[in-house]
């Protein structure tokens, strides 16, 4: 084993690396930190809105809500962790320690891994309920609790790893550009981690999409609104594209120069766009509400009712407003699904 550098300092690890510790507030520093405090708050109150929304209604006590404030709670820790990054970055990373550069780190790769694999979870929740012809899934809420601690547990587990042993303070040659306490090996593995999700995601809603429309083709031939089960086919499609495309747009470009640099690509100039690409990255738990949650009517519905208290009262004093089902809500677009043309029961993607 090499020499260890555990009493160097930041800047030491930066200078080996090539990554420049600037000294003052440049114009692209205040810019990113503007950016990225903006995103912070933006992900802070809409996830924060999400949870509260689960926890007071209770028609969301099923799996998939399970989930879905899952994903808001991870996506919550993340506006968090980028928040904390932003009020120690540009200058100020040069006050911190070797363990709280670990702790910054570490709390984003935490948040972002357990955002990742919730959309995962969320992605195969849906599938056994398509294939089950259910609204939701009959998942045993003990198997909803093992999936989310499984979720957790894995990203604490990609999360610390860094601080304990995947690091490179024994092994300078091994330093990433991006983030120079840290192995490139340990990039490339997040990296690639994050591909297998998305290829696993992809997948899951393609068998979903080719399942509801050989459903669709067979039940067009007993029922006379043909037209109305080719809108439910293209709701579908639209559906799985946001989900996928959002996916895609958010993480691709990260995902990429982290590979890059992690494969040690000395020509490619990963440098320049992190910062960018890393808040697009957060940006995604943005996303995740709007596309996941905002876009569900009766979520929207409880949504107001948070958000206006007198409201609240008034439904709350004369009694619970009549749910009415919609035809698509969302990540929800509703399938009558039916062996021999007779509806049997909707449902959801």
């Amino acid at each position: 084993m090499g020499q260890c550098y555990y009493n160097e300092t930041i800047g030491f690890f930066y200078n080996h690396s090539g990554k420049e510790l600037s000294s003052r507030w440049r114009p692209k520093d205040v810019v990113v930190v503007a950016l990225g405090l903006t995103v912070s708050v933006l992900v802070l109150l809409t996830n924060l809105l999400i949870i509260a929304a689960i926890a007071s209604n209770r028609r969301f006590h099923q799996p998939i809500y399970y989930l879905l404030g899952n994903l808001a709670a991870a996506d919550l820790f993340a506006g968090v962790a980028y928040l904390f990054l932003m009020f120690h970055t540009g200058p100020r990373t040069a006050q911190l320690s070797l363990l709280g550069w670990f702790v910054r780190q570490g709390l984003l790769d935490t948040s972002l891994t357990a955002s990742v694999a919730t959309l995962l979870a969320i992605a195969v929740e849906r599938h056994q309920s398509v294939m089950a012809v259910q609204l939701h899934s009959r998942m045993p809420r003990g198997r909803v609790v093992l999936l989310i601690v499984g979720v957790w547990v894995a990203a604490l587990g990609l999360g610390l790893l860094p601080a304990h042993s995947w690091h490179c303070l024994c092994a300078l040659d091994s330093c990433s550009r991006m983030a120079p306490l840290l192995s490139r090996s340990y990039l490339a593995v997040w990296a690639l981690s994050s591909l297998l999700v998305f290829l696993l995601m992809v997948a899951v809603y393609t068998r979903i999409f080719f399942y509801v429309r050989g459903r669709v083709q067979r039940m067009a031939g007993h029922v006379s609104c043909h037209p109305r089960y080719r809108e439910t086919t293209f709701s579908l499609v639209k559906t799985v594209v946001i989900i996928l495309g959002a996916f895609v747009v958010c993480w691709t470009p990260g995902q990429v120069v982290l590979l890059l640099d992690g494969l040690d690509c000395k020509s490619c100039n990963v440098l320049a766009v992190e910062k960018y690409f890393l808040l697009l990255a957060e940006a995604n738990s943005l996303v995740n509400a709007v596309v996941y949650s905002c876009r569900d009517a009766e979520m929207r519905r409880t949504f107001r009712r948070l958000l206006c208290c007198l409201c609240l009262r008034r439904r709350s004093a004369g009694g619970s407003p009549r749910y009415t089902a919609s035809t698509q809500t969302g990540t929800n677009t509703r399938i009558m699904l039916s062996k021999n043309g007779h509806p049997l029961m909707d449902s959801t993607l």
